[in-house]
């Protein structure tokens, strides 16, 4: 089953208030923190109600009150659920409803959360195996961030890699954070420095690596860089968020090679975040 062409801009889902979401269905968290990383990128965290759980890789509802209502937008969860706080990656949008209002965001406003988090993009959707690709363009990176912070991913895969496609090298971001503050985590960094490989990839500067990420995947680079069989079935499951273009190219090479998708709860060899995709 081929992704569909008519993808939603990833990680900032538009949807309109529905009985569904109601201010009653919301919780009210305070900013604590918010850090800008160039133009285009920023971060914040909020607090977190203990009453709010969910699965490393969900999504949730964030927004601001307007009028009496909430404008919401889809943002995937960036801390790892078991965190005390809640992280979101964002890009800035000057025009944008939501986005133009959230980059000017202080520490002390607040915000409001669904109390449903949600999502396809967990591991408990894939097929067992020995190779976990996280392939994420721009502000996909974000639901990857929980998943490499969970002790438990490192217990069902041998390998774990982490592909970040930008355009230029300042939307890096969280590469001190992977390379440097992961591995020396006392509970799991032993875990990070053995399994864990981040491969960062940049398309509008010299860097390292240059391409998009489905250029290094179908050419096979990534894998001669890793040492892997190219494309092993058996071996190597994929989780893929990011830009429209990577989302389709991607699905149509995975499709290509006889990788399915996890759909509708049944496992697969990959998983996409299907809340982002028209039906």
């Amino acid at each position: 089953m081929v992704c569909r062409a008519r993808i939603r801009p990833y990680n900032t889902l538009s949807v309109p208030l529905t009985p569904f979401v109601t201010m009653s269905n919301l919780i009210t968290e305070r900013v604590t923190y918010v850090h800008h990383w160039d133009d285009n990128l920023f971060s914040f965290r909020t607090s977190r109600d203990p009453s709010f759980r969910f699965s490393n890789g969900h999504f949730t509802m964030l927004g601001l009150e307007l009028d009496g209502r909430p404008l919401l937008r889809a943002y995937s969860i960036a801390s790892a659920n078991y965190e005390e706080e809640l992280e979101f990656f964002s890009i800035k949008v000057a025009d944008g409803p939501l986005t133009s209002r959230l980059q000017n965001l202080r520490v002390g406003d607040e915000l409001l959360l669904s109390r449903k988090p949600t999502g396809t993009l967990v591991v408990d959707n894939l097929l067992p195996g020995r190779n976990l690709l996280l392939v994420a363009t721009g502000t996909g990176l974000a639901p990857f961030l929980s998943i490499v912070k969970d002790p438990d991913i490192y217990e069902r895969f041998e390998r774990v890699i982490l592909m970040h496609g930008v355009r230029y090298r300042s939307e890096l971001a969280y590469a001190d954070t992977i390379t440097a503050e992961l591995p020396e985590n006392e509970y799991f960094g032993e875990a990070v420095r053995d399994q864990l490989t981040y491969y960062p990839s940049v398309t509008r500067e010299p860097f390292h690596t240059n391409g998009r990420v489905t250029d290094l995947l179908a050419s096979g680079k990534l894998f001669r860089d890793l040492s892997l069989t190219p494309f092993d079935l058996e071996s190597d499951r994929f989780m893929l968020c990011g830009s429209p273009a990577m989302l389709r190219d991607s699905c149509a090479l995975l499709n290509d090679r006889g990788f399915r998708e996890s759909r509708r709860g049944v496992t697969g060899h990959y998983v996409i975040e299907r809340a982002f995709v028209d039906s």
